[in-house]
């Protein structure tokens, strides 16, 4: 009993430290893929010790030290020890010159920031590279990113191993990009942030209908890009839309954990820091940019629910107006099924179904549960409740969240 109590505390610490442990590993070691390794080696030494020795007061930092030390080794067996050693020295305060002190002004400072731009080197695809920094930034299964992707876990494992071959082979400098540079990666360090947002707010898979911390870590990266790169309209619209949506976390969980939908939550416990800071986002996106990007688009869908006492006070007629722009930048299916519910609440739920028929033999939503969702729901507003009964119990066989396949299963069973 004891050990597997240890296991469980482990798992949660690893869970939490992973993402930072590799990063710092791989400022130290400059390679990805060893970097990983010694994380894992790190996590092994963990579940061999911890259940005789105990859970240490930081297992953060014994976790570090563990990696560390089995890195040094790796170091000293290298043929790039001279210059791994050398960098070494630089990063901890050899001599430095006038124009090492100006380069640490463009300096990222934060280990998993760094971490993600290194993983959206130009040298691999941009598929390749959310997928990698998914995985070693995000910490995310390759399920949770092959749901992200609308895609299969072997896609996805197959991508992770080719991006770290890719990454050996180019001799890519696992330094972080500056100057223009880093301009050209922010597209993708963007996406890989919301993606990573996206998983918190609304789990692939497990018992939990949110993953909170994920939605923290986002919000955090995102801020930070914000204070690097603030002329950028996007990342202030990403910002944004993160705000505002985490202005709804506390209201989207019953007190059982089961899901709580939008139009059914108590606004009086969406939070109005995140609100104001999310408003103040978007008009700073909005003021760098004639056009909002992807990102502010959805920030402004987001506001107009924030701006809304009560459910029935929702502008739907600008919100489908905006999903429009929206498709029409990203030519996004998923996008499109959001646009139906949009259409049905601002012209009637015949509108928004005609818009899902439209969708339902495009290949990259099959499987989308979110699809046989919205149209069960729709199907049930024009009262035609055994097919909106039947689409709900088709979407409750597609997700692997269980809260989610609960609710839908109550829809199927005629509780709503």
């Amino acid at each position: 009993m004891a050990d597997a109590i240890t296991h469980e505390t482990i798992e949660a610490v690893w869970h939490l430290e992973s993402t930072r442990l590799i990063a710092g590993l791989v400022r130290m070691v400059r390679d990805v893929g060893l970097a990983e390794d010694l994380a894992q080696d790190a996590l092994v030494a963990a579940l061999t010790q911890w259940p005789t020795s105990g859970v240490p007061d930081n297992p953060g930092a014994w976790l570090m030290t563990i990696a560390k030390r089995r890195g040094v080794d790796q170091i000293r067996r290298s043929d790039r020890r001279d210059q791994i050693y050398a960098a070494i020295a630089h990063t901890q305060g050899s001599a430095v010159s006038e124009e090492d002190l100006l380069a640490a002004v463009d300096h990222v400072e934060d280990d998993v920031l760094r971490l993600m731009f290194i993983c959206c080197h130009p040298v691999l695809t941009s598929e390749a590279q959310c997928t990698l920094t998914l995985k070693l930034v995000g910490g995310l299964t390759s399920r949770e990113i092959a749901r992200a992707y609308l895609t299969t876990e072997a896609t996805v494992a197959q991508r992770v191993v080719r991006a770290k071959r890719t990454l050996t082979e180019a001799g890519a400098a696992v330094e972080e990009p500056s100057g223009a540079e880093r301009a050209t990666r922010l597209t993708t360090v963007f996406s890989v942030i919301y993606l990573l947002y996206n998983e918190g707010y609304s789990a692939t898979a497990g018992s939990e209908w949110m993953r909170p911390t994920l939605c923290d870590e986002a919000l955090r990266l995102g801020r930070i890009l914000t204070a690097l790169t603030p002329r950028e309209s996007e990342v202030h619209g990403l910002c944004a839309l993160m705000e505002l949506q985490s202005s709804r976390l506390a209201a989207r969980r019953a007190q059982d954990g089961s899901p709580i939908l939008l139009l059914d939550q108590d606004r009086s416990q969406w939070d109005p820091v995140h609100i104001m800071h999310g408003l103040s986002a978007l008009d700073q996106a909005q003021a760098r940019a004639s056009d909002l990007g992807p990102y502010g688009l959805q920030a402004a869908i987001a506001a107009c629910h924030a701006r809304a006492d009560a459910p029935e006070a929702t502008d739907w007629v600008q919100i489908a107006g905006l999903y429009e722009q929206l498709a029409r930048r990203t030519g996004s299916p998923v996008v499109e099924v959001n646009r139906a519910v949009a259409l049905g609440m601002a012209y009637g739920p015949e509108a928004g179904l005609e818009l899902l028929d439209q969708l339902r033999g495009v290949p990259a939503l099959q499987g989308y549960h979110l699809l046989p969702s919205v149209r069960g729901d729709l199907l049930e507003k024009l009262g035609r409740h055994e097919e909106a009964m039947a689409e709900f119990a088709r979407a409750a066989m597609m997700t692997q969240n269980e809260p989610e396949r609960a609710l839908l299963l109550d829809r199927a069973r005629g509780r709503s």
